[in-house]
C-alpha cells in the first residue's frame, strides 16, 4: 500500500476551506479521512473513523479545546467538515474515570458535548479518539490487517508482524468500555505507532495528520506483506456441472425465494433488489469444495454484521437448462437458513437486557457455485453495499486461509453488535418511498411519456431500467431521474434486442416487478389506400413489439413468483378511431385487447396487466409536427389545442399520464383495466 498523500493538493484545499471559514487542522483532517476513505482496502460504506483535536470558538464566542471526530451516517470517501462534529473535549475526557456507562448514557453525553446541537451524532468510538493523546487518530478496517489477526493464533501472529509498533487490544464490544481498555492499553505502551484491535481493525495517531495517515499505510503494508509470504491454495474446487445458467436467469428465481409475503393470500410482497458480482476470485471462493465450512464462520468484524447478518446462503450450482431442481433445492436451502437464524436469535435473545425484537431472518448474501454472489437489499444502493462487502468478506477469508485459518470473533460477540441500537441506527430506518424493493422498466424512455414515467416511478423509490432506440436518450433520462436507474438501448420491434434488455434488467436487479410498455409511433394514411410496409411498420411497433415486451415480463415474473404488472400505453384510437390514423389506430386497438389478454390468462399467477388510454399529451412541440398541424388547422396555437378539445379544458402533460401508470402500479386488486387520462373526451369514453 502506497501513501497518496500530496502535499499540493492538501494545500489547495486548506486554502478552499479556509475561505469558507474552516480552519487548517479540520481541512487537514478532511484531506486524509477522503485519503482513507476512497481505498475501499480500508473502510466500505460509512465504516472507519477519524478524529482531530483543536480549538473553536463556542457560541459566546470563546475558544475552547475540541475534538472533530466523524459524524454518524457520513462516508468517509467524501466527507465534508460538518461530517465531523466538534465536542468540547475537557467534558470528554472527565468520563474516563467513569467504571461504567451505559450506551444510552454515553450518546446522551456526547451529544451533551456538542457545540453545535444540530450536529450529527458523534461515532460511537468517539471516547476512544478522546482518550487517547494525539491531535490527530485514524481508524479503519483493513482487509489486509483484518485477515492477520482473524486467525485462532492472531494475537501471535500480530507481534510477529507488527513488533513493537504496536500494542494489541483484545476484542472488546465498541464504546466505553473499549474506549477504556484501549486507553490503558496505550498508557502501557506510550512508543507505539498504532493499536490492533483483534477481529476489529486497527488504530493509528500522530500530531499530524500526515503522521497518522502515513502510520497507516506504514503498519498494513506490513501486513499486506505477511499475507504474500508462505501462502498456500486451500480452496479446492469442487465438481460442477458442465453447463451452468445465466445469472439473468438465476437472479428472479433467487429474487423471488427471497420474498416475504406480507398476507396470507401472497398478493403483496416484501421483495430485495439484487446485486450481481463475478470475477476469478470470487468464482474461486463460492466454487471450493468446502465452501460449505468458511464461508459460515462469520463476517470479518463486527461492522459489517447490520449489513450482511453474521454468514452467506450457499446454493447448490444451477444446471443451465434445467432449472427446476435448482429452484427447489434453492427454496429447501432458504427455508433451512431462515430456521437457522431463528434459532441464533432465540440462542442469544435475553443474555442481556433489553430484550430485543427479531430482524428479518432472510440472507442479504447468496453465494452461487458456478456463477457468483449476489447482495440483497431494500434498495439498488444497499444491495451494492451488500456486494462491496461480500467482496471484501471474500478476500480477508481468502488471505486469513492462505495463511492460516479463518476465525472471528464468537457467534454471541456476533449477536450483540447486529441488535446493538447504535448499529442499527446507522442504517436510518424510516419509511419507505410506496415503490421501493421494485424494480420497474419502460419503453420508449428516452423523452416524452416515458421520460416522464421513469421519473415517476423513481421518486415513488423503484430501481428504474430506461429502454429506448437512442443509447444517449436512454442513458441521459436513467442519469437525471432520482433513485437507481439503468439506460439500456434496445430496439423492441426486434426479438433478441428485447431479449438482451430484460437479461441486463435480471442480472443488474436480479429480476423484475412493472413493465411500462409504452414505445410506439402514429403512422398515417387512409385506410383503404395505406400500402401494406406501412401498416405492417406500424403493427410491428404498435402491437407486436408490445406482446414481446409483455412476454418477456412474464417470463421473467413467472420465474419469481411474487407476481407483478403489465402497463400498456393504448390510445384514444383504440376506441375512438379518428380520420387517416387507421395505420395508428387499429394496432393500438389490438394492443388494448392484448393487455385484458393478459390479465385474464396471468391473474391466478398475481401478474395484472392494464393500459392507459392518453390524448392530446403535451410533450416536446417541434415545428411541423402533428401537434401544430392539427392546431393551425383549427385557427389555434398548440396551448390552445391542448385544451379546447376536453371537457376539463385543461392541456393534460406527459406527467399526468406518467403518474396514471404509478397508480395503476400501486392499485393491487385492479386488473383488466384501462385508465383514460385526457382531460375528458367524452367520444372516446369506454362503454
Amino acid at each position: 500500500m502506497k501513501s497518496r498523500w500530496c502535499s499540493r493538493e492538501a494545500e489547495r484545499l486548506v486554502r478552499a476551506y479556509a475561505r469558507r471559514g474552516v480552519d487548517r487542522d479540520l481541512a487537514l483532517r478532511v484531506y486524509t479521512t477522503r485519503l482513507l476513505g476512497r481505498d475501499p482496502r480500508l473502510v466500505l460504506h460509512g465504516g472507519g473513523n477519524t478524529s482531530v483535536k483543536t480549538t473553536m470558538r463556542d457560541s459566546l464566542g470563546r475558544r475552547v479545546d475540541v475534538l472533530c471526530v466523524k459524524g454518524s451516517g457520513w462516508d468517509m470517501g467524501d466527507i465534508e467538515p460538518r461530517g465531523l462534529p466538534a465536542l468540547r473535549i475537557a467534558a470528554l475526557l472527565e468520563l474516563r474515570h467513569l467504571d461504567s456507562l451505559s450506551d444510552g448514557e454515553m450518546v446522551n453525553l456526547q451529544r451533551g458535548c456538542l457545540l453545535d446541537s444540530t450536529s450529527p451524532n458523534p461515532s460511537v468510538e468517539t471516547l476512544l479518539h478522546a482518550f487517547l493523546p494525539y491531535k490527530y487518530v485514524d481508524h479503519t478496517h483493513s482487509t489486509a490487517v483484518l485477515a492477520v489477526t482473524d486467525q485462532p493464533d492472531g494475537d501471535a501472529l500480530c507481534r510477529e508482524v507488527f513488533g513493537g509498533r504496536v500494542a494489541l487490544v483484545p476484542y472488546v464490544m465498541p464504546g466505553f468500555a473499549l474506549a477504556r481498555e484501549a486507553a490503558e492499553i496505550h498508557e502501557a505502551n506510550p512508543g507505539v505507532e498504532g493499536l490492533i484491535l483483534l477481529k476489529h481493525g486497527i488504530f493509528t495517531f500522530g500530531d499530524t495528520a500526515r503522521d497518522a495517515y502515513e502510520r497507516m499505510i506504514d503498519l498494513v503494508s506490513l501486513a499486506e506483506a505477511r499475507l504474500r509470504r508462505g501462502r498456500r491454495e486451500r480452496f479446492r474446487p469442487s465438481r460442477l456441472p458442465p453447463r451452468i445458467a445465466r445469472a439473468s436467469e438465476v437472479g428472479p428465481i433467487v429474487r423471488g425465494l427471497l420474498a416475504e409475503p406480507l398476507d396470507d393470500a401472497g398478493g403483496e410482497w416484501r421483495r430485495a433488489i439484487l446485486d450481481f458480482r463475478t470475477n476469478g476470485r470470487i468464482r474461486t471462493y463460492v466454487d471450493g469444495e468446502d465452501v460449505g465450512r468458511y464461508s459460515q464462520v462469520g463476517v470479518v468484524t463486527p461492522d459489517h454484521a447490520i449489513r450482511t447478518k453474521n454468514w452467506p446462503l450457499v446454493l447448490p450450482a444451477p444446471l443451465a437448462g434445467d432449472l427446476s431442481a435448482f429452484k427447489r433445492e434453492a427454496g429447501e436451502r432458504i427455508a433451512r437458513y431462515v430456521r437457522r437464524y431463528r434459532a441464533y436469535f432465540a440462542r442469544h435473545n435475553g443474555e442481556r437486557e433489553p430484550v430485543k425484537v427479531e430482524l428479518d431472518p432472510y440472507p442479504r448474501v447468496v453465494l452461487v457455485p458456478g456463477l457468483g454472489l449476489f447482495g440483497a437489499g431494500g434498495s439498488a444502493s444497499d444491495a451494492g453495499i451488500v456486494a462491496d462487502i461480500a467482496e471484501n468478506t471474500i478476500e480477508v477469508v481468502t488471505d486469513a486461509e492462505a495463511i492460516g485459518r479463518y476465525r472471528p470473533i464468537r457467534e454471541a460477540d456476533m449477536f450483540d453488535v447486529e441488535y446493538w441500537s447504535l448499529e442499527q441506527a446507522k442504517l436510518g430506518k424510516g419509511m419507505e418511498p410506496p415503490l421501493a424493493r421494485q424494480v420497474v422498466l419502460v419503453t420508449g424512455g428516452g423523452s416524452g411519456i416515458g421520460a416522464a414515467t421513469a421519473r415517476e416511478f423513481a421518486e415513488q423509490g423503484a430501481a428504474v431500467a430506461v429502454l429506448d432506440r437512442n443509447r444517449s436518450a436512454a442513458e441521459a433520462v436513467a442519469g437525471a431521474v432520482a433513485g437507481s436507474a439503468i439506460g439500456i438501448v434496445c430496439d423492441v420491434t426486434e426479438r433478441r434486442s428485447v431479449r438482451r434488455a430484460f437479461d441486463r434488467v435480471c442480472r443488474t436487479f436480479g429480476g423484475l416487478d412493472i413493465v411500462v410498455s409504452n414505445a410506439g409511433a402514429a403512422w398515417r394514411g387512409r385506410i383503404g389506400d395505406v400500402p401494406d410496409r406501412v401498416l405492417r411498420q406500424s403493427f410491428d411497433l404498435n402491437f407486436f413489439a408490445h406482446q414481446t415486451v409483455a412476454q418477456n415480463a412474464v417470463r421473467v415474473m413467472t420465474a419469481q413468483g411474487t407476481g407483478g404488472v403489465l402497463l400498456f400505453n393504448a390510445s384514444k384510437q383504440a376506441v375512438n378511431p379518428g380520420r387517416n390514423f387507421g395505420p395508428y389506430g387499429l394496432p393500438k386497438a389490438a394492443t388494448l385487447s392484448l393487455a385484458r389478454q393478459y390479465a385474464l390468462e396471468y391473474g391466478e399467477q398475481g401478474i395484472r396487466s392494464n393500459a392507459v388510454n392518453a390524448d392530446r399529451v403535451r410533450t416536446r412541440i417541434y415545428k411541423g409536427d402533428l401537434l401544430e398541424e392539427r392546431a393551425a388547422a383549427r385557427g389555434l396555437t398548440v396551448e390552445q389545442y391542448l385544451g379546447s378539445g376536453n371537457l376539463l379544458k385543461r392541456e393534460v402533460k406527459v406527467e399526468d399520464v406518467a403518474k396514471a401508470f404509478v397508480d395503476l402500479a400501486l392499485s393491487p386488486k385492479t386488473t383488466a383495466a384501462v385508465l383514460t387520462v385526457d382531460g375528458g373526451n367524452i367520444e372516446a369514453a369506454l362503454r
